[in-house]
């Protein structure tokens, strides 16, 4: 009985962090086309933009307000996570920095290597 609740416990922890890491997909998007808008090297430009939360619910709509240089910060490691405030998974998950306006978050476990091998950025 413990191998079959492991296995779940994996299985969800990978349904999980694919979630999280499909929202970080689009944020991909805002990112580049926000750049797209701004002419100044990567993080030079202070304007802030609307990105959505990459928290695991897959319903979420909260957005998030960060400038491209915040959200580079973020996507530097292919582990974390940029979540509103109270979205946190801490069964796979924990947060490495807390602002005013949000959460970042570092995969843990199977999470953690299910966001590396899905990382844009490293693909």
């Amino acid at each position: 009985m413990a191998v079959e609740w492991r296995e779940m416990d994996v299985a969800h922890a990978e349904r999980l962090a694919r979630n999280e890491s499909l929202f970080r997909e689009v944020n991909e998007r805002i990112n580049e086309v926000a750049g797209s808008l701004s002419p100044d090297d990567l993080g030079a430009d202070d304007h802030r933009y609307e990105f959505v939360c990459e928290c695991s619910d897959p319903h979420c709509t909260e957005r998030l307000v960060l400038s491209r240089g915040e959200y580079d910060q973020v996507r530097a490691d292919g582990t974390r996570f940029v979540l509103a405030h109270g979205h946190v998974t801490a069964e796979i998950e924990h947060v490495v920095e807390r602002t005013d306006d949000y959460v970042v978050i570092e995969k843990e476990g199977v999470a953690a290597e299910v966001a590396t091998g899905l990382d844009p950025r490293t693909t």
